[in-house]
Parts: structure tokens; C-alpha cells; sequence
């Protein structure tokens, strides 16, 4: 059985002060939670502010972006050795909104997931549709040629390690939300192209989470679904009641 994992993604919020209490919030209000793997990804300049929060806890840190080159004359960039040094395990890559505002490619994010697996951190890879793209029935065309992109040259044994974050970009920020047979339709599609890529076993294995606007309200519905393994949460991971409850809403 694969165990649910429920990731925030900060995004640009929260400063010191506010990274380090709502990270403590969090790393007490899941003490109890058994079942469920849980991942907060702050802003860069705090990592290691939250990582002092959150020691001693069970939630594992993520970066919310991450720079493909160890070192180099890339100015603003943060490299994967330098998220390792801060406590990170996990790197969000390919996110819709460095897709959009950033110019990130298919091919810049295979060189980040590349270069995260290469150096054991496990990447959240998100892919996913505009409304435009899903009203002209382009869905799926577009899922299966993120994922085979993101995921070029990367072997079975790394593979196994991925976790992929389905959200449809009209539900991300907007309060509209895919239905859980809309989610559950593409998730099962992306478990079949990878079954089709890596066999079956690493298929059963991954997880794929729902992203779009994910509250409390509507999470039992999401996770009751047989190929939808957690979520990736943007704006309701900015509360400490409402976050515990997602997680605790998908422990098995």
C-alpha cells in the first residue's frame, strides 16, 4: 500500500518570524499522525529557519525550486548540494507557475529532476492543463507529454523514488476545484503511462498527489480515490488547523 503524503507549498509567504511559528504549529499539531508522510516547502531564505523548527518532528522539508548545476555563475540560483546542507529531502520542480512566469521548458525541468535523483533528493515533479487546454479535450496529450519529458533519461531504479503532483493549473489559486472523478481519471492515466515506461511495479509504487486548491472541505472526497496518494496544498498550507486536517484527513 502507498503511504499518503500531503506536501505545502508555501510559496512567497510568510517572513522569518512567520516561517518559524507556523512551522512549530505544524510540528506540533502532527505529532500524533500516524499513516501519512507530511512535507512543507518554505521560501529559500528561511530553510533553514524551518528546519530548526521542525527538528525533532516527522515532517520532512522541501525546496520549493532548485538549480540543476552544483555551483556556478548562476546568480539567484540555489543548487541541489545547498538544499542538502540545509536539511532538505525533497525539491518541487516544474511547478505550473515557473512553467508560466519563469519560462521553465520540459527540457530545463528534466535537468532539474535529472540532477535532484542524482543527488538524493526526491523531486515532486508537477505537471498539468489550462482551462483552455482541458476545454479542447488536450488533457491528456498534455499530461503524457510533461510526464514523458520530465522523466527522459531517468531509470527504473530513480524512478521509483519520483512522486508526481497532478494540478490542473484552473484550479490552482482559483477555489475551483477538478471533481474527484475528473482528478481520479488523470491520475489513473498517469499511473498507465508509467506502468507503460517503467512496468507495473514501479507504477503500483509512486505516488501521484492532487494539487488545485485543496482545503479540509474537500480532501476526504480526493484521498478516497483509488489512485489520488495525498495532495500538494498551496493556500490552506498557510494554516496550521486547516493543514493538520488535510493530513489528518489522509492517514491510512
Amino acid at each position: 500500500m502507498r503511504t499518503p503524503l500531503v506536501a505545502g507549498n508555501w510559496k512567497m509567504n510568510k517572513n522569518s518570524a512567520g516561517s518559524r511559528e507556523l512551522a512549530a504549529g505544524l510540528a506540533s499539531g502532527t505529532r500524533d499522525l500516524r499513516g501519512v508522510d507530511i512535507v512543507v516547502a518554505p521560501v529559500s531564505p528561511y530553510l533553514n529557519v524551518v528546519a530548526d523548527a521542525l527538528r525533532g518532528s516527522q515532517i520532512g522539508l522541501a525546496a520549493q525550486n532548485m538549480h540543476w548545476a552544483e555551483h556556478g555563475a548562476y546568480t539567484g540560483e540555489i543548487s541541489p548540494t545547498m538544499l542538502l546542507d540545509l536539511g532538505c529531502k525533497y525539491a518541487i520542480l516544474g511547478h505550473s507557475e515557473r512553467r508560466e512566469y519563469f519560462a521553465e521548458s520540459d527540457e530545463l525541468v528534466n535537468q532539474k529532476v535529472r540532477s535532484a535523483l542524482s543527488h538524493d533528493l526526491i523531486p515532486i515533479l508537477c505537471i498539468g492543463e489550462t482551462l483552455d487546454e482541458r476545454e479542447a479535450g488536450k488533457t491528456s496529450a498534455k499530461v503524457v507529454r510533461q510526464v514523458k519529458a520530465a522523466l527522459s533519461g531517468v531509470s527504473n531504479e530513480d524512478a521509483k523514488r519520483v512522486i508526481i503532483a497532478y494540478e490542473p493549473i484552473w484550479a490552482i489559486g482559483t477555489g475551483r476545484t477538478a471533481t474527484p472523478e475528473q482528478a481520479q481519471e488523470v491520475h489513473a492515466e498517469i499511473r498507465k503511462l508509467i506502468a507503460e515506461l517503467y512496468g507495473t511495479t514501479i507504477a503500483s509504487q509512486m505516488r501521484i498527489l492532487y494539487g488545485g486548491s485543496v482545503k479540509s472541505e474537500n480532501i476526504a472526497e480526493l484521498i478516497s480515490q483509488p489512485d489520488i496518494d495525498g495532495a500538494l496544498v498551496g493556500g490552506a498550507s498557510l494554516d496550521v488547523e486547516g493543514f493538520v486536517a488535510i493530513a489528518r484527513a489522509c492517514t491510512r
